[in-house]
């Protein structure tokens, strides 16, 4: 009695192992990762509003090209262009992640001049308050940069 038992328990386990070997094969063929295309990432950005983190990690990203590089920062002048008031004479919490754009854009790799001069004088002309602070983090974000 304790033969047939044993082997019934076998059965049952082999056949729910089979069931999950091929469940296992057949969920993981159908959840295929798409290959990432540069061409879709800066498609993303123009459908909506986009996201500031969004149009932040392009900029850290360092396979980013210099067009992708240009169309964040043209998206983050167009729609976060305006940091929040000076509280009395301390600058805002918010301002240190343009202060950390700033330097992120100076030190990526497929940057120029264009883009970091623009997005410098516009973000001057928005928050003109501002203007001692962002000179201070774009000059930390010129020395990062190699000779």
């Amino acid at each position: 009695m304790d033969i047939v038992l044993l082997i019934k328990s076998i059965a049952t386990l082999s056949a729910i192992l089979g069931i999950l070997i091929f469940l296992y094969f057949y969920l993981s063929h159908a959840k295929k990762l798409p290959q990432k295309n540069p061409a879709k990432k800066t498609q993303q950005i123009h459908e909506v509003e986009p996201n500031f983190n969004t149009l932040l990690e392009i900029i850290k990203d360092t396979k980013s090209t210099t067009q992708e590089l240009k169309e964040a920062v043209d998206l983050i002048l167009k729609y976060y262009g305006k940091i929040p008031k000076k509280l009395g004479i301390r600058a805002h919490p918010k301002f240190e992640i343009y202060s950390e754009l700033l330097l992120r854009i100076c030190h990526h790799p497929n940057t120029n001049k264009n883009i970091i001069l623009k997005l410098d004088r516009e973000l001057e002309k928005l928050n003109p308050e501002y203007k001692l602070e962002l000179e201070d983090s774009l000059t930390k974000g010129l020395n990062t940069r190699g000779m």
